[in-house]
C-alpha cells in the first residue's frame, strides 16, 4: 500500500514561526493545480501499489475550491489504483471553516461539500484557543473562529485531528492545561502537538533576536509535554508517536505510513517522496515548479539513500513512535555489526532509564523478538538518544 501527499503551496498570511514553502499570493493558483494535476500523470508509474491515503498539506489546502480539490482527487483516481474508502486528509485552517461558506447558490456547508468529493478526515490549525497566543504567531484566525470552526466540523465529521503547540512564550501551565482541555470538550479524536521551535529567517527567530519576544524555554516545553501526555493517556488518548496522540482507530493511517517506511508520492512544489531505496524532492519554488510541468520536464532532485541512512531512519522513526526498533530487524534488513553498534550505544541510555528492551515471542512462531523502546522518562529526548544510535 502507498500514499499520495500534494503540498498546496499557498497561506493568506504568513505565520511567524513557519518555514514551510508557500506564497501569500494567489495569482498561479489556477496553473498550480493544474501543474500538480499534470504531475500526477507524469509520475503515474512510480507507483505500483494500490493507494490507501490521500493528504492535502501546504500551506493552506483549504484555499482550493471543492472544484479544484475535485479535479486533483479526480486525477489521482484516474492515475492510480485506489483502495476503496481510502484515508483522504486535508488540512484546515479554522478562518475558511468557521463560516458555512455556501457556494453555487447552493445551502450546503464546506464540511458536506468536503464529504461529497471523499475527504473523510480534517486535520484543523487551532494552534491554540488564546487570542494573545494567536496574535503572537500571526494566525489568520482568532480564537472564536477556532470553537466556531470545530462546533461546526464536529457536527459532520468523526475523524478530526487538530494542531496544538507548546512552549510557548509566557504559556503558563495552567493555560496549556486549559487548550488540552478546551479540545477535549469538543470530543477531538487526535490531537498533533509541537513544540514552538525557531526555525532561521522565520519572523519569530528575527523578534528574538531583537529582544520583542521571550526565546522559548526547554524546561518549558518539558513541563508543558508531560502535562499534556499524562492529560491525554488519562482521557483515553494513545501517545503513538512523539508529536501524535489518537484515540483507538483514530490514528493518522497516513503519516503512520512515512513512520513504517511505506512508499508514498508526494507532488506539487517542494513535495517529497520514498520508494524505499529513493528520496525525491520538487524544486520549491512554485514558477519554476509550473514551468518545468508545462515542459513535460519533473523538478526533482533524487537520492539514493545508503545502508547508514536508512538505518540510521529508521531507529529514528522507530524511537518516536509505538512501534520500537526491532533488533531483528537491524541485524536481518542491516546486518550483524549494526546489531552490536545499536547494542552498544543503547546501552548508557537503557542505563539511566531512557531506553528499554523488550522480548516477545512473535506470533504462530519459536522466533524471539527484541525490541528497543524509549522509556516514559525518555520520550521527550529521544530525538537526541535516536541521534546518538546513528551510524556516521
Amino acid at each position: 500500500m502507498s500514499g499520495i501527499y500534494l503540498h498546496i503551496p499557498f497561506c493568506k498570511q504568513a505565520c511567524h514561526y513557519c518555514d514551510f514553502h508557500f506564497s501569500t499570493s494567489l495569482k498561479k493558483k489556477d496553473e498550480l493545480v493544474q501543474a500538480i494535476a499534470s504531475e500526477l500523470i507524469l509520475r503515474k508509474d512510480e507507483i505500483n501499489t494500490p493507494i490507501e491515503t490521500i493528504y492535502f498539506g501546504g500551506g493552506t489546502p483549504s484555499l482550493l475550491s471543492i472544484d479544484e480539490l475535485r479535479f486533483l482527487i479526480d486525477a489521482i483516481y484516474k492515475n492510480f489504483t485506489v483502495i476503496k474508502n481510502p484515508e483522504v486528509t486535508i488540512e484546515a485552517n479554522p478562518d475558511d471553516l468557521a463560516s458555512l461558506m455556501p457556494s453555487n447558490n447552493t445551502s450546503t456547508t464546506i464540511f458536506e461539500q468536503y464529504r461529497s468529493i471523499g475527504i473523510n478526515r480534517l486535520s484543523i490549525g487551532i494552534q491554540s484557543f488564546f487570542e494573545d497566543d494567536l496574535v503572537m504567531m500571526n494566525r489568520a484566525h482568532n480564537s472564536k473562529e477556532a470553537e466556531n470552526c470545530l462546533s461546526e466540523a464536529t457536527r459532520y465529521f468523526d475523524n478530526i485531528t487538530i494542531d496544538l503547540i507548546y512552549g510557548v512564550p509566557n504559556m503558563s501551565n495552567e493555560k496549556w492545561t486549559a487548550n488540552i482541555e478546551k479540545a477535549l470538550s469538543f470530543g477531538i479524536k487526535h490531537i498533533s502537538s509541537y513544540a514552538l521551535t525557531v526555525e532561521p529567517k522565520t519572523a519569530l527567530a528575527s523578534f528574538i533576536a531583537k529582544g520583542e519576544i521571550d526565546a522559548p524555554k526547554d524546561a518549558v516545553a518539558h513541563e508543558h509535554f508531560q502535562i499534556l501526555v499524562n492529560t491525554l493517556e488519562k482521557n483515553g488518548f494513545v501517545h503513538y508517536e512523539l508529536s501524535n496522540f489518537g484515540k483507538p482507530n483514530y490514528f493518522s493511517k497516513h503519516n503512520t505510513s512515512y513512520w513504517l517506511g511505506k512508499p508514498y508520492l508526494g507532488v506539487g512544489p517542494s513535495a517529497h517522496s520514498f520508494n524505499g531505496a529513493q528520496r525525491s524532492w520538487n524544486v520549491a519554488n512554485n514558477t519554476k515548479y509550473i514551468n518545468s510541468i508545462e515542459k513535460n520536464t519533473l523538478p526533482i532532485e533524487r537520492e539514493t539513500l545508503s545502508i547508514d541512512d536508512r538505518y540510521n531512519e529508521y531507529v529514528m522513526t522507530g524511537l518516536r513512535t509505538i512501534y520500537g526498533v526491532s533488533l531483528n530487524k537491524v541485524s536481518n534488513d542491516f546486518g550483524t555489526l549494526y546489531e552490536i553498534h545499536i547494542k552498544k550505544m543503547a546501552q548508557k541510555h537503557i542505563d539511566q532509564g531512557l531506553l528499554m528492551i523488550t522480548s516477545e515471542v512473535e506470533q504462530h512462531s519459536v522466533v524471539q523478538i527484541q525490541k528497543l523502546f524509549t522509556t516514559a522518562k525518555g520520550k521527550f529526548l529521544c530525538d537526541g538518544i535516536a541521534s546518538d544510535l546513528f551510524k556516521v
